[in-house]
Formats: C-alpha cells, structure tokens, sequence
C-alpha cells in the first residue's frame, strides 16, 4: 500500500526533530548542520505524505457515511472534492521520494567550445550562450564570464562561464553534450545551409572540502596574455595556466589582468572539472546497473539540433520536436526544452525505484 511507504519518511523526521532538540547535538556543529540538512531535504516530501494520509483517511471515513440517512449527502460532497487530490498528491510525492542528486543545488561553470564548423562554430558558441544568459536572466541567475577566448571572424572558440542561483545545476545538467547547428552562414553567398557543432560542458562548483588536491600535485605556468592588439596586450605575464599532474586536467584563465586573479578563476575551475572527472569515473563503473539517464552527460553525445530554416529544435534524447527555435534563442525561452528534460528524467526514476 503507498501509505505504508511514506511512514518511514515522517518517522525519520520526526526522530531528526527529537535529536536536533537533544543537548549532545547541540554540542556537536558538525551532527547538528548534517541532521539539520537532512531535515530540510525531507520537509517537502514529509509534509505532502501527512497531506496524503490525511485525505485517505478521510476518505475511507466518508465512504463507511455514505449509507447514513443524515449525513450521506455531505459524505458524498465530500469525497468527490477529496478523492481527486489523491492521485495528484501520489504523483507529487513520488517525485519527492525520487533519490536526490548531490549536486542539484550547486552553482555551475558553463563551458561552451566551438567543434566541427569552423567560424561559424565560434558563432554558435556565442549565440547559445546568449540563450543561456537570457534563460538565466529570467530565473534569477547570475551569470558571470570566467574565461573567452575569441574566435577569428567572431563569437568564441571557448567560453567558460559560471552561473550562480537557485538549483542552476538541477535544470541546466542535462545541457551537456553536443550541440548541432543548421543554418546558411553570413560568409555563403549561394544560400547553402551548413551544419556545424559546439560542445557543452556542464560542471558543478566544489568546495575545498569536496575535492582534496594537494599543492605538490598542481603545476603552475604562467605567460603573457594575448590580446586584439594596442592597448588590449598585457605586457606582463599574467596568464596562468594550471596542470593537475595525477589526471593530466589543464586549466589556462587569461581574462584578469592580475596574475593572482587568474590563478584564484584557474583554480576554481580546475577544482570542478577534477571533481567532474571523478564522478564520471564513478557513472562509467556503474553504467551496466543504471538505466535512469537522459542522455550520457558525455561531451561527444550530439544530443540537439537547431535547424534555423525550420526554425526547428530537436532534442534527440527524448524525441522532442519545437517549432519556435526563434522564442528560444532569442528570448532564452529554455524552458520549452528543459522541463519535458526534467519530466523524462522523473519518470524513468518513478520507473526505476519501483514506485
């Protein structure tokens, strides 16, 4: 019965109540910021199990009235207000019992680098970048340049970027991948559609405590920065470029004038991508047991075409088609895209836990 399978949750919660209210916790920082974390994690998907509980107790207490002479009408009045919240509520609830991603409340380095297609690939780089930025725009998020470095006829062979808010991990995660464009380039003069890629990169911000590298395993370069020429040239060699030696993960941040500036960026970003590298480490070892992924979060994967004379957006993972490839990329209307992504995602894990 789903009833009997919410009781665990509300008993965990209360007991986290009854321990956070004990002295020997309060005592204990570390116990009590762990529990109080936990807690919070299970107040959403506590509070909609005691709403379920309620209501199916109610109703079962309304059907056993239905055959009274006084009280049938307003039995049946109220079961047919009650008896529709049920399955909504179950629904609800079984995306709230769905195992929670580590990283989902983590803010992100965006790293976006042009692939097959030349100038116009650095192009793309920048428009879906804009798309990004207005998306994050609307949401809340702020978006801030960590590293560029520019392409010859414009836009960017790479843009690193990180992106800070409320559960930017959570919705942007499934962005990871390659992204194929089909459009008639600026340069064609006979009207010939070209077909060119970008690669995404999508990487949750660390913390010191979450990634352990030691001093003697990092190598540090530095060099002159290039730049457009005149004024934009850095005379001083303020570039950094960072080696984490153990995996062979280079990192090189040349956008801050000052060199003790690029090495804190360099090191941010080198901190994540070692913290990336582990946990698809991790995901390719337990590949044969996990079904749940929309899409393999690997940067080769072509997961979605931007066809531009259709004004056509695929996304092949999901088999979802959009007509309005305009509203997206002009008004960063992402959403169209990411929450069928996120509906998929919590579907397979209904599926696969059973629920």
């Amino acid at each position: 019965m789903f009833k009997e399978k919410l009781q665990p949750f509300i008993d965990r919660y209360d007991e986290i109540s009854k321990l956070l209210s004990s002295p020997d916790i309060a005592s204990d920082i570390s116990r009590m910021t762990e529990l109080s974390k936990e807690q919070s994690g299970l107040g959403k998907l506590v509070e909609k199990a005691r709403l379920y509980i309620e209501t199916s107790d109610a109703i079962l207490e309304n059907k056993e009235l239905l055959g009274d002479a006084e009280l049938g009408d307003l039995a049946k009045e109220e079961l047919s207000e009650l008896e529709p919240m049920l399955p909504k509520l179950e629904e609800e609830i079984k995306i709230l019992m769905i195992p929670r991603d580590k990283n989902d409340d983590k803010n992100i380095f965006l790293e976006l680098r042009a692939g097959a297609g030349g100038d116009e690939s650095a192009l793309f780089v920048a428009d879906v970048f804009k798309m990004y930025s207005r998306y994050a725009e609307q949401v809340g998020w702020k978006v801030e340049i960590v590293s560029t470095n520019d392409g010859t006829a414009g836009g960017y062979k790479e843009l690193i970027a990180q992106i800070k808010g409320e559960g930017v991990y959570s919705q942007l995660k499934y962005e990871a991948g390659t992204h194929r464009v089909q459009r008639v380039p600026d340069t064609e003069t006979q009207g010939r559609v070209h077909t060119s890629a970008i690669t995404v990169a999508v990487i949750p911000e660390v913390d010191d405590v979450e990634v352990d590298m030691k001093p003697n395993e990092i190598r540090m370069d530095v060099f002159r920065a290039s730049g457009c020429g005149g004024q934009c040239v850095n005379t001083t060699d303020s570039a950094v470029r960072l080696t984490h030696l153990p995996t062979g993960i280079v990192v090189s941040i040349q956008d801050e004038k000052s060199q003790h500036k690029n090495r804190d960026k360099a090191m941010k970003v080198l901190k994540a991508r070692v913290y990336e590298a582990e946990l698809q480490k991790q995901l390719d070892e337990t590949a044969g047991q996990r079904k749940l992924q929309v899409g393999s979060g690997d940067r080769s994967e072509k997961i979605r075409t931007y066809n531009y004379p259709q004004n056509r957006l695929t996304d092949h993972r999901i088999g979802l088609t959009l007509y309005a490839l305009d509203d997206v990329m002009n008004n960063g209307n992402l959403k169209l895209v990411i929450d069928p992504l996120i509906a998929h995602a919590q579907t397979e894990a209904i599926q696969e836990a059973g629920l």
